[in-house]
């Protein structure tokens, strides 16, 4: 039973690689804009109940995969730099953490201009309403580079989140150059060293 948390800023490819991975394998796809498109429709973005439902919906389906041993994908934007989200993830992993469940980590990276790029491609816009507007959603991408949501590969910009990468298995993939396509069997190899290693 495993939980895979792809992370990485917003247009790298989260939703698109979670999709392949599933496809070629038993991994089901959650991706974090399940809950935020009903959610926004209903309440409105970042309103106080679309938070408090976002969080609990969230919860809820990772605890019920956990109870019913499901494996996972779980795509969200991470702040390293932020005590709080890191909190965040820890309480949403913790089902997985407390029955015994792996957790591991795909960060995805790419730089801005290819991430302005696939900010417009079809898969992502029809799925993700919310991003239609793709001057609002350029900008969005834009504003987000204020926040540290890659690591540090040199290892000298410590983070909050740190300890939590630590703990669990943690992969970094650049993908400026690479199609979702390739990057599943990349981290599905990998996936499978870990199971390996741990059976």
């Amino acid at each position: 039973m495993r939980l895979l948390l792809i992370i990485g800023p917003p247009a790298v490819g989260k939703m698109t690689v979670g999709r392949e991975i599933a496809a070629q394998s038993d991994f089901r796809l959650f991706h974090n804009h399940h809950t935020i498109e009903p959610l926004a429709e209903v309440f409105g973005y970042g309103t106080a109940p679309f938070n408090v439902l976002n969080l609990e919906f969230r919860r809820r389906v990772i605890e019920e995969a956990a109870r019913n041993r499901v494996d996972l994908i779980f795509t969200l934007v991470w702040d390293l730099r932020d005590p709080a989200d890191t909190a965040y993830v820890e309480q949403l992993v913790a089902p997985f953490d407390e029955s015994g469940g792996e957790v591991c980590v795909l960060e995805l990276t790419a730089d801005l201009e290819t991430r302005l790029v696939r900010n417009r491609g079809e898969t992502r816009l029809a799925a993700k309403p919310s991003k239609q507007n793709v001057e609002w959603s350029d900008g969005n991408v834009r504003s987000m580079e204020a926040h540290q949501l890659t690591t540090d590969p040199t290892g000298s910009t410590p983070t909050p989140a740190d300890g939590f990468l630590t703990r669990h298995r943690h992969l970094r993939l650049d993908t400026r150059n690479l199609t979702a396509a390739e990057v599943a069997p990349i981290a599905l190899d990998w996936l499978g060293q870990e199971a390996d290693e741990l059976g």
